[in-house]
Formats: C-alpha cells, sequence, structure tokens
C-alpha cells in the first residue's frame, strides 16, 4: 500500500495507543499508520526526522482571535515600565495619526510597573485630538480620554449594570471603566468590516501556525461586549475560503445572539440562531461550539465575583455581570434548547452559582454527556472540584496568567485564599479533563509558554504559586491535545497522534524531557502539521 507521507526516526508521543513510538504514517490528511505498523509501506515522500520530537498538535480551548489579529496593528503596552512610558508611547503614536483618529492601546498592567491606571485628564494634556482608548490586560477593562467618555456617553450615566465607571473625590470619571461598563466604548467600535476582520484572522493564524497551534476555540462572537460585529461568522467563512483560516476553529455565539424561536409545541430548543443552527454544526476546521454566558469579571482587576472580599480592598467582593436568577434562566435556558454552555466564571461565588445552574438544569432536562463548560474556572474550592468531577463539566484554564497576572492576583486574594486560585494538579486528579487554552490577547498564546508555567508555577517576579499544583510535562501536553479537543467534542478527531485522527501534529526542535523546565519555552517548532500538509514549515524539514 503506498500512503502520502511517512514521518519516521522520530520520538512520537501519540498521548493514545501505543504511547510513544518512532513513525507516523499519513494517508489523506489522516494517520493511518504508527510505529511498527509503517514498515513496508511506500509513501510519495518520507521524511527523515532525526530523532526529533512530534507531538499532537496544540488546541487552544480559549482565544479571542480577532481581537488579538486586530491588536496586532494597536499599541502594545505590555512591556511598559510605569505611567510616564505609557504617555511617551501614546504620543508618538498620536504624531502618526490624524486628528480625530482613535488611538487604541492594549496590554498595560499596573502590577507589571508598580503604578495605578492611566487616567482620563493625562490623556487629555497629551492627546487631545485623537479618541484614546486604552485597554487593560484583562480586557476587563480600560481607560478612556475626554473624546472617548464623551463619545460613548458616560457623563450622562450614573452607573451600568454589570460595571463600574470609575469616580474621583468629586464625583468625575477617572476614564476607567470595567466589565459591562466598556459596552459603551464597545459600542462606538463596532461592527467591525467583515473585510478587516478577514484580515485580523488572517495575521493571528500565521503566528498560530508558528506557535504550533493546529486548533483553536473563539470564546465569543457576535453579540454582547465581547463580539466584534453581528456577521462575525461571515469572516471566518470568508477567511476560510480564502485560504487565510490556518487553523481548525470552533466559534463559540455569545448569548446574546440566541433569540426564541417558535418551532412546534413539543419542541425544547427554546433559544437559538435562526433555523435552530446549535452546538456542534460544520466540520473540523470550521464549526459551531458552545454558547458563551459571562457569570463575573476577573482577579486582577478586582471584579471576580467572590464569597468574601479582596485582601487589599475592603467591601469589594467584585461584580456580577447578571443578577444569579437571570444567569441561572441563561444557562437552564440554554441547556434546554441542546446548547453546549460555556460559562466565564473567575470568582469562587460565581463558580458556585454556575455549578448550580448546571446542576438544576441537568437534574430538570437530562442530557447525556452535555459536557458543560466553565471558563477559566480560577478559585475553586474543594467542594467546586466535587462537583465538576459529578456533573461532568469541563473546567478550561489558562495557566500563563501565573506569570502575566500571578502577582497582581496573589496580592488581591491573599494568601488565605491563594491555593484555591488557578489550580491544576488538584483537578487532574480528581479525573476531571482539565483543558488547556491562554484567552489571547489577555496571555501571551504561545502553547509551550503555558505548559511550562503549568509545571514551573512561577509568577513574573518569580514568586512560587501553589507549587503543589504543578504537574508533569506529559500532564501539561493532555491539557493542550486531549483534553482540549474533548471540551469540543473533537476528540473522535483530535487530540491524539493515533489511527484514523486526522493528522495534525507539531515537530519540536527539542526533546521537552531533556532541556531544563526553565527553558521549556524557549524550544523552537520546526514544522507544524495539519491534515497531512505542513502549515509551518521554516526550514522545509518536510520538503
Amino acid at each position: 500500500m503506498k500512503i502520502d507521507l511517512i514521518l519516521r526516526n522520530g520520538h512520537v508521543w501519540t498521548m493514545g495507543e501505543p504511547g510513544r513510538t518512532h513513525a507516523l504514517g499519513i494517508l489523506s490528511g489522516r494517520i493511518v499508520a504508527v510505529g511498527d505498523d509503517t514498515a513496508g509501506l511506500e509513501a510519495d515522500r518520507v521524511v527523515d526526522l532525526g530523532g526529533r520530537t512530534v507531538v499532537p498538535g496544540f488546541h487552544d480551548a480559549h482565544a479571542h482571535t480577532g481581537r488579538f489579529g486586530l491588536g496586532l496593528t494597536q499599541l502594545d503596552l505590555s512591556d511598559a515600565t510605569g505611567l510616564d512610558d505609557i504617555y511617551r508611547r501614546v504620543v508618538r503614536r498620536a504624531a502618526d495619526l490624524p486628528d480625530g483618529a482613535w488611538l487604541i492601546g492594549h496590554g498595560y498592567e499596573p502590577a507589571g510597573y508598580g503604578g495605578g491606571h492611566p487616567r482620563r485628564a493625562d490623556l487629555d494634556r497629551i492627546a487631545p485630538a485623537h479618541r484614546v482608548w486604552l485597554k487593560h490586560r484583562s480586557e476587563h477593562m480600560g481607560v478612556g480620554n475626554t473624546l472617548v467618555l464623551d463619545d460613548a456617553g458616560v457623563f450622562g450615566i450614573d452607573q451600568v449594570r454589570g460595571g463600574i465607571i470609575e469616580r474621583d473625590g468629586a464625583g468625575e470619571p477617572t476614564g476607567l471603566l470595567q466589565e459591562q461598563a466598556q459596552a459603551l466604548v464597545n459600542d462606538l467600535l463596532v461592527p467591525v468590516a467583515v473585510r478587516e476582520l478577514v484580515e485580523a484572522i488572517g495575521a493571528a493564524h500565521r503566528r498560530y501556525v508558528a506557535e504550533g497551534l493546529v486548533a483553536c476555540q473563539e470564546a465569543g462572537i457576535g453579540g454582547g461586549w465581547i463580539g466584534l460585529s453581528p456577521v462575525e461568522l461571515a469572516a471566518y467563512q470568508t477567511a476560510l475560503r480564502e485560504g487565510k483560516l490556518r487553523v481548525r476553529t470552533t466559534l463559540m455565539p455569545a448569548y446574546e445572539t440566541l433569540r426564541e424561536l417558535n418551532g412546534h409545541d413539543t419542541d425544547e430548543v427554546g433559544l437559538g440562531l435562526d433555523l435552530g443552527l446549535t452546538t456542534g454544526l460544520g466540520d473540523p476546521m470550521l464549526r459551531l461550539g458552545a454558547v458563551k454566558i459571562f457569570a463575573d469579571g476577573a482577579l486582577a482587576s478586582r471584579t471576580a465575583a467572590m464569597t468574601d472580599e479582596f485582601s487589599n480592598e475592603p467591601g469589594n467582593r467584585g461584580v456580577l455581570q447578571l443578577e444569579p436568577e437571570e444567569l441561572r434562566d441563561r444557562i437552564i435556558g440554554a441547556h434546554r434548547s441542546g446548547w453546549q454552555v460555556a460559562t466565564h466564571a473567575i470568582g469562587d461565588r460565581a463558580v458556585g452559582l454556575v455549578i448550580d445552574a448546571y446542576r438544576e438544569a441537568l437534574t430538570r432536562w437530562p442530557r447525556s454527556d452535555a459536557r458543560h463548560r466553565i471558563e477559566h474556572c480560577s478559585v475553586t474550592t474543594p467542594d467546586h472540584i466535587s462537583a465538576l468531577a459529578e456533573l461532568g463539566v469541563v473546567p478550561v484554564l489558562q495557566n500563563y496568567f501565573i506569570h502575566t497576572l500571578g502577582d497582581a492576583v496573589l496580592a488581591n486574594v491573599g494568601p488565605q485564599r491563594s491555593d484555591w486560585v488557578y489550580r491544576l494538579r488538584s483537578l487532574l486528579d480528581a479525573g476531571i479533563p482539565a483543558a488547556g487554552s491562554s484567552d489571547r490577547p489577555v496571555a501571551d498564546g504561545a502553547p509551550l509558554k503555558a505548559i511550562q508555567r503549568m509545571l514551573t508555577r512561577r509568577t513574573a517576579d518569580g514568586q512560587a504559586f501553589s507549587p503543589h499544583e504543578a504537574v508533569s510535562f506529559e500532564d501539561a501536553l493532555r491539557c493542550y491535545t486531549v483534553n482540549a479537543a474533548h471540551s469540543a467534542f473533537l476528540e473522535n478527531q483530535l487530540g491524539t497522534l493515533t489511527p484514523g485522527k486526522l493528522a495534525d501534529a507539531v515537530v519540536l526542535a527539542e526533546d521537552p524531557t531533556a532541556v531544563p523546565t526553565d527553558s521549556l519555552d524557549q524550544i523552537g517548532i520546526a514544522a507544524t502539521i495539519i491534515g497531512g500538509q505542513p502549515a509551518h514549515d521554516p526550514h522545509a524539514l518536510l520538503g
């Protein structure tokens, strides 16, 4: 039998049976043989890997591709050393823009430079003729100047449900908008044109394949404060048609895109997209995933809904973006209508409310393997972990947050709760298939960087972050391959390098078990293979 491609003389981690082996055989985009089963087969191409390590392609279970791609042309503030540095960068960018233009920056983090947020008055002073909007690294808050706040109508609003308009001692807005208050500005920036989104997707995916990503899940499109256009799906379809969509993409529509459907009286499909579309429509290249619902905010911004107050802000227990009953009704309504539900919940109070809603939904309307998710699932008590295991709920984690946000988070939650934050070992030991992800652009999306933090668990300042939650390289790899595929109902297609699966693999430049743990994030990607074809092959390894 003649097949398309044989990769031989490698160290292949199949993450399935037979475990580790030395060769792969590929035909028509799928794996047809592994290890000794490739012996005697002929192929159009035979590639000698020279002992390189091959692993299943990385799968980011929660990213914001459109926002990341758009951000590649915006002002990057992620490495700013202080407020003065931020202001200098704004001045330089303003000099290149016409008066009245938007000047959007992203990624600033006060914990990284020991200062506070930029202020409206300062932005007015340094860029009075531009609409300045600077987004915090968490994407859960941002700062605008007067032109932006005036256009957004902020000065005529006392407060926003599920959000915060920060005010100074005189009651005037400082420019900082948190959580749902950001929607006031977001409404000025959307809808983004489909053509602009197509180019952003293409730019993002070029970066993805260079980092070994073969699949991603887009965590919220089409509506709410997270969506970029009501026709966002059209941008992904166009990108696919034009060859710009390069990694397998699962799209999560925002809950706000759903509407009441007037089907037959006996139908359970009460909420959905037109024609009754729901989770699973499509193919492994572009498909619909879970519906995305927001419960609370973030730890770094002290807007996650906590049971007890933040250690460094007495009286503040965070923000629920919806009243508990409305959150419950949304989750139950989506479940009853056949959706997989992915709820953003970070604080322990939010996580508990979501678990309770999932339990009620599954009790009242039982469904085999609903596989609901909690996005982030950042603060979990022992009771939460037991419930996640019992209900089959998948936590979708971002362990690189330990590096980018960890110092601020430790200060916010305090030592008494730090062992409950960003758990991993505890979840895996309970048999819970926690999925790996980045939440890009909130954090660097390179999977090997996240995997390294799963092993080392140290913040940017070198603080140990619950080191007992560290895992092995193989366990971390499983989160970014097997478990990520499971979170999207793609385990029959992706996640392992075993016969019948799609031939999506990454060739690593070095053996990850032979380098110091602190150097894992420095391992190069020698090649990324999607459907048996090179998606990234900088040194023509695959010919």
